[in-house]
């Protein structure tokens, strides 16, 4: 499990920087840049609202993380290796507004 921050306000699954999905997909598999990757996971709150999701779901900072970022130094066949990932994207409407600035050029 990695300690993920998340500053993706306009996600679901954000509640005080903490994701309550449980596992994220990040993508860029071709990615050579922070700005190349992305949270394939995100789902944007109904009309961009910064109102929580307030379902079953429970905020963690340990998440399962799997990448399809192979350039990047941290990805261990498809799962994320490193010990703390922040993934950003103030604004997002999209999930190609995210990116992850953990991400390392191997």
């Amino acid at each position: 499990m990695t300690d993920l921050r998340c500053t993706v306000e306009n996600c679901v699954y954000n509640k005080d920087e903490l994701c309550s999905k449980g596992d994220i997909m990040v993508g860029g598999k071709h990615a050579c840049c922070e700005s190349e990757t992305c949270c394939e996971s995100f789902v944007a709150r109904k009309g961009c609202s910064n109102a929580y999701n307030s379902g079953s779901c429970h905020p963690t900072s340990n998440i399962s993380i799997d990448c399809e970022a192979a350039h990047c130094t941290y990805n261990e066949n498809y799962k994320c290796a490193a010990e703390h990932v922040d993934i950003q994207g103030c604004g997002a409407c999209d999930c190609k507004e995210t990116l992850c600035a953990t991400f390392k050029e191997a």
